[in-house]
């Protein structure tokens, strides 16, 4: 779709009940309502400095999130990606060794937390152009990939966090941050 028909939409946040939703299948790819959530949900995490987002993160309950890690403020070291739509996804398989990071999310603003995930995750899904992909995602973008997933049964990085003492606000993961380099 053309880059001038994208518009940024409005982020929803922890509380309002869609994020707590599983969301539904996308059985018509092509349809354009879809495409153009794609495209839209393209230039939301664009213009939020994400690294990713989740239909139901702007109110629509669909399986469908775009990966989009690049370097940001919000992520400065993250590695660099094009945008990529990924529709009815699903991990088939996953690594033994959990990793501890930090993770923030748009629909959690302001908080950080330190979230086991697996190191690297197999995973299946189809492209925007109806395709089915099936690769293997490692470390950052992995992440990703498996923070995003939990939007589509409802559940938010703050549900994994095993312990309160590891969550920090925005302000003081990045003055830790800046410390670190």
């Amino acid at each position: 779709m053309n880059q001038k028909n994208r518009e940024s939409l409005s982020i929803i946040k922890l509380g309002n009940p869609v994020l707590r939703q599983s969301a539904s299948l996308i059985e018509n790819i092509k349809d354009e309502q879809i495409q153009k959530l794609i495209d839209d949900l393209i230039a939301t995490v664009a213009s939020a400095n994400g690294v990713g987002i989740a239909a139901p993160q702007v109110a629509k309950s669909y399986r469908l999130f775009i990966v989009a890690s690049h370097p940001n403020p919000r992520y400065p070291k993250a590695p660099d990606m094009k945008p990529t739509a990924m529709i009815n996804p699903k991990i088939i398989d996953h690594s033994r060794k959990i990793i501890k990071d930090w993770e923030g999310c748009l629909s959690v603003p302001g908080i950080r937390g330190l979230v086991p995930r697996y190191e690297w995750v197999t995973v299946q899904y189809i492209d925007r152009k109806g395709k089915s992909k099936h690769q293997k995602l490692v470390d950052f973008v992995a992440r990703i990939f498996q923070h995003e997933c939990d939007h589509l049964d409802g559940i938010v990085f703050l549900d994994r966090v095993e312990s309160t003492q590891e969550l920090v606000s925005e302000e003081e993961y990045q003055r830790l941050q800046n410390h670190n380099t």
